[in-house]
């Protein structure tokens, strides 16, 4: 069968959407809120050889784990090996696809009879995967053995049939088994939805042009690309950062990059950053894949779908070993923290050159909060987890978003309050924005939040995960860096306790933990911004009267609202 243009274009666009369309299967079929409420997932198919096709909404931090897992997976077994029905499953860290043990891939081959011609892949945060700690997140492991189970590879099904010891296993194994096998269905069913739908293009089209389309979809993919990346100008940027601690009270580390921008390549090099931590802040080589292809789609085609062409342009250079590029058994387990880092680290490197493009620094963490313990109604067991909302750096013409995620979340909600009070032994007494001095600027930085969870189970257990706790996020141009990120346990006695990494930590009823982000850096000098701004700051309660008259250099619109 021939393929026409028009053809051509339609196979392309149901390719993308079939992205789409899985990712609703798993939001409407899973059953972990960290799933179909925070969307802390990413569905996508390959092509046979694993080059990405398309990659619905989803976590912007798994924009290199679904074609890698599925390269790495026909290493562990040859496409000569795998046949109809097949269905397998990694969490592996350390090879394609890898992130930390609770993120889970599932990779179902598509056969057009005998002959593989593509995959559908999910992956998908568990809210439990065994280890230490309840939620198997853990600031304080230090090898990848206390964090949970480790499936390398594995094949779910075979030829069709369960492989029902290993479910066992799973469900044994874990504190949380009806929903962790509920969700590795939801996997296996948003894949097969996936799958069914290219065989039906297949149905239609024949199999030579639905092939055709995938090249193309690809070779599409490079060209707006490399058009887009001739517009960066040429040149060697450099930036170094740093995070705090490993949470073993080990740091700080240091992140290097130098960035290469040529007409038809850009080189992120990482070399320079520090050897991999004994605690569980280290990510992996996916991991930094992941973080250069964020920023470098930031710079050069952000609405052009993701394919696996659109980074043939890229080469991310870093040696084994170091903190972006651990090795086994370096713990993984809070790893956000240092992709997230490498991310606004590559474009800190570039905003220098194309400040019309990027912002300045935001509140550059995932803020993870697992909260556990027993229902105060039903006595079930709960664990909650979510990230944090924060602030985002201002630009040159554009104050910062308020109240956004992170740059690695992309397309991650938070929890509805209503929901979480009904599911958990807690109540969010205080959801808002802070008026905490950092960020101020000729365009400010956006707003960070404070979020009070009460406590009303009769005890509970806190693992909470920042960075961005004792270095700001950055401003520019005389803009000031932004605030903090911290956990405050308010007590029943009276005391506080500030926490920036900290693993189980017993809470009871009627304590607080207060959460508060950071508010991103600002551009430009404060006594530059628009008093009209500053009084809209004001009246919106981002800023105080103090910080009005004594920052922005403010006194009457201080003074207005003092009166007020």
């Amino acid at each position: 069968m021939s393929c026409d243009p028009v053809s051509l274009a339609i196979i392309k666009d149901a390719l993308v959407a079939l992205g789409d369309e899985m990712f609703q299967v798993m939001v409407r079929t899973s059953m972990s809120p960290i799933i179909y409420e925070t969307t802390d997932f990413a569905v996508g198919a390959t092509d046979a050889a694993g080059n990405l096709l398309a990659q619905g909404n989803g976590v912007t931090g798994f924009l290199a784990t679904l074609d890698t897992a599925v390269q790495s997976t026909l290493v562990h077994h040859p496409a000569d090996t795998i046949r109809p029905g097949d269905v397998f499953m990694t969490n592996s860290p350390y090879e394609g696809g890898g992130t930390h043990l609770s993120d889970v891939v599932i990779l179902f081959p598509v056969f057009d009879g005998d002959t593989l011609v593509a995959w559908t892949v999910n992956k998908a945060h568990w809210t439990e995967v065994g280890g230490a700690a309840p939620g198997s997140a853990s600031t304080i492991s230090t090898d990848i053995f206390q964090e949970g189970l480790h499936f390398r590879f594995l094949r779910l099904y075979d030829q069709g049939r369960i492989n029902e010891p290993l479910v066992e296993l799973i469900r044994t194994n874990v504190r949380l088994p009806d929903s962790t096998i509920g969700d590795l269905h939801a996997g296996v069913a948003a894949c097969r939805m996936g799958g069914q739908r290219i065989l039906e293009l297949i149905g239609k089209y024949g199999r030579s042009s639905v092939l055709a389309a995938m090249a193309d979809l690809l070779d599409y993919g490079e060209r707006m690309t490399r058009a887009a990346l001739a517009a960066v100008p040429a040149g060697v940027y450099r930036a170094e950062d740093v995070i705090e601690e490993d949470g073993l009270g080990n740091g700080p580390y240091v992140l290097k990059v130098e960035v290469t921008v040529t007409a038809d390549q850009m080189i992120v090099d990482f070399t320079g950053t520090s050897p991999q931590a004994k605690g569980p802040i280290n990510t992996s080589y996916a991991g930094l894949v992941t973080a250069a292809r964020c920023a470098f789609k930031a710079v050069t085609d952000p609405d052009v779908p993701a394919n696996g062409g659109c980074f043939r342009a890229l080469k991310v250079v870093c040696p084994p070993g170091t903190l972006l590029t651990a090795v086994s058994p370096a713990p993984v387990s809070i790893y956000y923290e240092s992709m997230i880092a490498a991310i606004e680290l590559v474009w800190r490197a570039l905003m220098p050159a194309i400040p019309d493009r990027l912002p300045v620094g935001h509140q550059r963490s995932v803020g993870a909060t697992f909260i556990s313990g027993l229902h105060p109604v039903t006595g079930d067991f709960f664990v909650m987890g979510e990230p944090l909302l924060g602030g985002w750096g201002a630009s040159a013409g554009l104050d910062g978003d308020n109240g956004q995620f992170c740059c690695g979340n992309g397309e991650t909600y938070n929890i509805p309050i209503e929901l979480a009070e009904s599911r958990y032994g807690f109540e969010i007494d205080r959801y808002e924005f802070h008026d905490d001095p950092g960020g101020e600027g000729r365009w400010r930085g956006g707003k960070g939040v404070t979020l009070d969870y009460r406590i009303t189970a009769e005890e509970v257990q806190l693992t909470f995960s920042a960075t961005r706790t004792r270095s700001r996020p950055w401003g520019a141009e005389g803009g000031r860096d932004g605030s903090h990120n911290e956990a405050v346990i308010l007590r029943a006695d009276g005391s506080r306790e500030r926490h920036t990494m900290v693993t189980g930590l017993r809470v009871v009823r009627g304590e607080t933990i207060r959460v508060k982000t950071a508010t991103g850096g600002g551009y430009g000098p404060p006594a530059e911004r628009d008093p009209a701004h500053v009084a809209r700051d004001l009246r919106n309660g981002f800023v105080t009267a103090a910080q009005a008259r004594e920052i922005f250099g403010c006194p009457a619109e201080a003074e207005a609202e003092e009166a007020a």
